[in-house]
């Protein structure tokens, strides 16, 4: 199987289940975005020499090939099967949010806003975080004009938190105060 096919050369990629769009229609914005973010987040697990977090990130890796499954799929009914490995459980949210609740407990607290520095680990963090905002912006977008769970955008909204939460924590633990505004 060869990498390239020549069916985009036009301008269009095909959905999971079937159909053509433009590669700058609402959903391939929204599930490129979300891969960027997974990208993103590959970056940060390399630049973690300590392995920070990174069964959390691994995990949040995988939803977001959940996630972008499902974004790329007009019609869930007809490919139900293959997307039942693709289920995303909002206990993953409240997980996010026990993270954030352990991490404030040994940062200081937030008196100012925080420029995205410091160490490789947090401003890859930070990288992350704004990818994540921007892969939120694109499925709101998309959730205006098509059917997308709401469990999707809430999740985005929390990891993009844990992310910023994440980046002051790496800063933290190197000796590193936040860079504040």
């Amino acid at each position: 199987m060869k990498i390239y096919t020549r069916t985009g050369d036009t301008g269009e990629t095909g959905l999971f289940g079937g159909g053509r769009v433009s590669k700058d229609h609402p959903r391939v914005a929204a599930y490129g975005d979300v891969d960027e973010l997974n990208s993103a987040l590959g970056v940060v697990r390399a630049a973690a020499a300590q392995q920070f977090f990174d069964a959390v990130l691994e995990s949040v890796q995988r939803d977001l090939f959940s996630i972008g499954g499902h974004l790329a799929t007009p019609d869930p009914e007809r490919v139900m099967k293959s997307l039942e490995k693709a289920a995303l459980s909002p206990a993953r949210v409240s997980e996010f949010e026990q993270i954030m609740d352990t991490a404030e407990q040994e940062l200081p607290p937030l008196r100012a806003f925080v420029l995205p520095a410091g160490t490789q680990v947090a401003a890859s963090l930070h990288l992350a975080r704004t990818v994540c905002r921007r892969a939120e912006r694109s499925v709101v977008h998309l959730a205006q004009a098509e059917a997308v769970p709401e469990l999707f955008i809430v999740y985005l909204n929390r990891l993009s938190d844990l992310l910023f939460t994440l980046a002051r924590l790496a800063n933290h633990r190197d000796g590193l105060s936040d860079v504040t505004w």
